[in-house]
């Protein structure tokens, strides 16, 4: 693994000096980054050694990415933690720029479609993303970045095993070439392959990821192409269910659910090219295509638990044009295209169960279409002061076509064909003044947009009525601060947003269409070095996200899905945080790190009836370079092995949790070729 330090030495260039990529494409010192982004280098993911993508950005604040069964997770990215076709179409998730599904067909487990072993860092916009980004960039996005060729060339191979007979094995390798005094040829090929007996019974995760990557430069043109490869084989664990179970040691460890798996596999190709063209200006043109394919038995719908079986594959470009003008003012005009296939499948097996009918509940397909023209401005009103504006124009296009009988079958609508059509403006505003090397303030406004998802519109239910679903709208404003206060490096802001057209399915099986919500919180960064080797780090959140209308549900079981206004979202916790206190010693050559992760407590349920108290897990890690060539390096997770849960829920009258793990300790090496 790579050292990583929590806070650069007193003679090291500050963290705002580093270059970041994600709202305009091109690297952009993070100091003068108009609103926030966090990031986390391929380093220190090599130093935490995350056993899914979570463990690592949750280190980040505004985040709370609750960890499921294997690869499974639900994500909150300044947001309450959300589910369902919210929770899938809410946030962004891009591999160098590239979303890595169509936004129509997103999903709620994304994460287990990246690659992050093998990392040149992860960036983290919170809220709406610039106008460069539409569908999904709507609480933030997340986008990794791919690791470049190294200028000389290199090798590096890691494994380590830790408990439940875990253990995972990565690969990388590059080489760079040159053609000419002018020209170079970069390659690196990467793979990770990991296996993980599970912490509950039946619970086993297999995943294979591979990528090949190709660097090509001269003086006037550059192209990075990158081909990426996913697979995952789980068997899938349930909730335990019953008052505090992830406490009760006869039941933390055991799956309700022995015959639940999910299977998925993933595949993206892009080509980035970029022309310099002459006087300032260039041509960025990024053709791309995946495919994308899921099956699952949906466990979580008793008594019937059918299977689910979906996928599309999608092909688009992402053209822009970028004019650097005279005073340091910059202008990049746009346009995203995409056109996907998808279907989706849903049959139960098991005979006829009150409203659960046996064979098939769904099977139809979607051809969807995006076209996306955008501005995206820079101008330099002064030295110190930058202004950002932004306009993104959008429409979407989904073609529905079922390929079984139109109605209903048990508690199952399903419509004829249809072509629904959404066209959706997200402009962005913003403002930013460089007070001296130690402050620079900001302001942000930016609209943020997504288009249902197609299980919004067409997997419906006998009581839903077809066509109510419209785009959901958030309006932004944040306020915030970044700089030094001697060795000390922060960055904080507040925020406030309203969304509305917050669209689900209610306790008593209606459609909402027309829900709102309001979010507010204050988000902070901090890092500094202590002396003697030590050094601190942290990121901590306050923030309140609660229903801004009212949804009464009758009395009896479903009474706990009473919304109130007012009243908080339902797994929204309002304390988040992470403190790590570092150590470096021998000359650097060592690195240790003690963690301290805190999850607030929050409401069950959307009635606010239900609590989980929250959680304090602390974790250790360890990374040493014994020789030129080896590292060693270690983490004791959950040292004090606590009992907690990674996700509380309250469904069908129970408490319902994800037992968090016990105390485990994971070893491995590095070894440089």
């Amino acid at each position: 693994m790579s050292l990583a330090t929590g806070a650069a030495a007193d003679d090291e260039p500050p963290v705002l000096d580093e270059l970041i990529v994600t709202t305009t494409g091109f690297g952009t010192p993070r100091a003068t980054h108009i609103g926030n982004i966090s990031r986390i280098s391929g380093d220190e993911t090599g130093f935490i050694l995350p056993l899914q993508p979570a463990e690592a950005l949750n280190r980040l604040p505004g985040l709370g990415i609750q960890q499921g069964s294997g690869a499974e997770h639900l994500t909150a990215i300044r947001s309450p933690v959300l589910t369902a076709g919210a929770g899938a179409g809410s946030f962004l998730y891009l591999e160098d720029g590239v979303p890595m599904r169509a936004a129509g067909f997103a999903n709620v487990n994304a994460l287990m479609e990246a690659m992050d072993e093998v990392s040149g860092g992860i960036e983290v916009v919170r809220g709406p993303g610039s106008a460069r980004y539409g569908s999904n960039a709507e609480h933030g996005l997340v986008n990794f970045l791919t690791r470049p060729p190294a200028p000389d060339g290199d090798a590096e191979l890691s494994a380590w095993a830790g408990p439940y007979d875990r253990w995972k094995l990565t690969g990388t390798a590059s080489r760079t070439l040159r053609g000419g005094e002018l020209t170079t040829h970069g390659f690196r090929g990467s793979f990770t392959t990991y296996s993980d007996g599970g912490f509950r019974a039946n619970s086993g995760l297999d995943q294979q990821k591979a990528r090949l990557r190709y660097d090509f430069a001269t003086p006037d043109t550059r192209a990075i192409a990158t081909l990426t490869a996913i697979n995952t084989n789980q068997e899938t664990a349930g909730f335990v269910v019953g008052p505090k179970a992830y406490k009760d040691p006869a039941l933390y460890r055991t799956n309700p659910n022995p015959e639940a798996y999910r299977d998925a596999w993933a595949v993206l190709a892009a080509l980035r090219l970029e022309h310099d063209i002459a006087d300032g200006r260039m041509l960025v043109l990024t053709p791309y295509a995946r495919q994308n394919d899921m099956d699952f038995l949906m466990h979580f719908l008793p008594p019937g638990k059918p299977r689910e079986e979906n996928g599309h594959w999608s092909g688009g470009l992402l053209a822009s044009f970028v004019a650097d003008l005279d005073g340091g003012h910059r202008l990049i005009f746009g346009f995203d295209t995409e056109y996907s296939d998808g279907y989706l499948k849903e049959i139960q097996d098991l005979p006829t169960v009150g409203t659960m009918p046996q064979g098939t509940h769904y099977d139809y397909t979607v051809n969807a279409l995006v076209l996306a023209p955008y501005v995206h401005s820079e101008w330099k009103l002064s030295p110190a002061t930058l202004l950002t504006a932004g306009l993104r124009l959008e429409y979407t296009r989904y073609d529905y076509a079922n390929r079984t009988a139109n109605g209903t079958t048990g508690r199952f609508l399903r419509i004829p064909d249809t072509v629904d059509e959404f066209t959706d403006a997200t402009p962005k505003l913003g403002l930013l003044h460089v007070f001296d090397d130690s402050l620079t303030t900001y302001v942000n406004l930016a609209r943020g947009v997504r288009a249902p998802q197609t299980t919004d519109l067409y997997r419906l239910q006998s009581l839903q009525v077809p066509g109510e679903a419209k785009s959901e709208v958030l309006d932004s404003a944040e306020i915030g601060a970044r700089g030094r206060i001697g060795s000390l490096r922060y960055e904080t802001n507040f925020f406030y947003m309203k969304k509305k057209n917050f669209y689900f399915r209610d306790a008593n099986g209606f459609n909402v269409s027309n829900g709102k919500t309001n979010h507010m919180g204050i988000e902070a960064e901090l890092s500094a070095p202590l002396g003697a080797g030590f050094d601190i780090a942290g990121a901590a959140t306050w923030a309140r996200h609660t229903y801004a209308f009212d949804n009464i549900i009758g009395p009896g079981i479903n009474s706990t899905e009473t919304i109130r206004d007012g009243d908080d979202v339902d797994t929204a916790p309002r304390t988040l945080g992470s403190l790590r206190l570092g150590y470096t010693f021998h000359e650097g050559a060592g690195r240790a790190e003690l963690e301290w992760v805190h999850m607030g407590s929050y409401w069950m349920d959307a009635a606010n009836t239900v609590k989980y108290d929250g959680h304090d897990i602390f974790n250790l890690r360890l990374d040493y370079q014994a020789t030129e060539t080896l590292s060693v390096f270690g983490k004791l997770t959950n040292i004090l092995d606590r009992r907690y849960a990674d996700r509380a829920d309250f469904a069908f009258g129970s408490e319902r949790y994800f037992p968090g793990e016990d105390r485990g300790l994971v070893l491995g090496g590095l070894l440089r070729f």
